[in-house]
């Protein structure tokens, strides 16, 4: 973990920013072409009109995104290369072309390309209708959160979160998840199978 976190970050003035969808700030890589858009009326995961952005996205060899979290969900397929993305709260996970994974939750992550090669991902991004892709945290500080699940407050844990909110004791951050929105989905059933 030192080494993603002594990793020194490119110079963003070398690279193209993303859109001004992401308020002409920089996260990392760059598009290939321009994001699609489309409108869902009634999408069950934000339980109502939803926008579906649909991106290619390429991170260069030595990137290192900036701290950020989705508003929405998001689902990543690696076409070539490698990312990396590590969690506020500690620990990273390394996905490789062919991999698929999920920045959801309101989590804050960045996302690294570690490798020689440039990283490619598909990126396909469901938000409630008039959410950004991305929020920026101020100042690009490392932040850990939001509790995820009632298992992260044990053992202490409850005490490393400081965003959105810090808690005083584990039966705050208990609270704080389980008062978390949640959504039921009907499984797809296959009855051909």
């Amino acid at each position: 973990m030192k080494r993603l976190l002594s990793r020194k970050k490119t110079n963003i003035a070398d690279r193209t920013r993303l859109s001004d969808d992401l308020g002409g700030r920089y996260l990392c890589g760059y598009l290939s072409g321009n994001p699609r858009n489309g409108t869902n009326g009634d999408a069950p995961l934000v339980s109502g009109p939803a926008t579906v952005t649909f991106r290619q996205l390429t991170t260069t060899p030595g990137d290192v995104g900036a701290w950020h979290y989705h508003p929405g969900y998001v689902h990543n397929v690696v076409t070539s290369g490698a990312i990396t993305i590590e969690d506020g709260c500690g620990g990273a996970q390394t996905y490789s072309t062919g991999q698929a994974f999920e920045t959801s939750e309101g989590r804050v992550h960045r996302a690294i390309n570690e490798g020689t090669i440039d990283a490619g991902e598909y990126n396909v991004f469901i938000r409630e209708q008039g959410k950004p892709l991305t929020r920026f945290i101020p100042e690009n500080q490392r932040r850990c959160g939001p509790a995820s699940n009632v298992e992260e407050c044990k053992n202490d844990g409850w005490s490393k979160f400081d965003f959105p909110t810090t808690f005083a004791n584990q039966g705050e951050c208990v609270k704080f998840v389980l008062q978390r929105p949640r959504v039921n989905l009907l499984v797809p059933q296959d009855p051909l199978e």
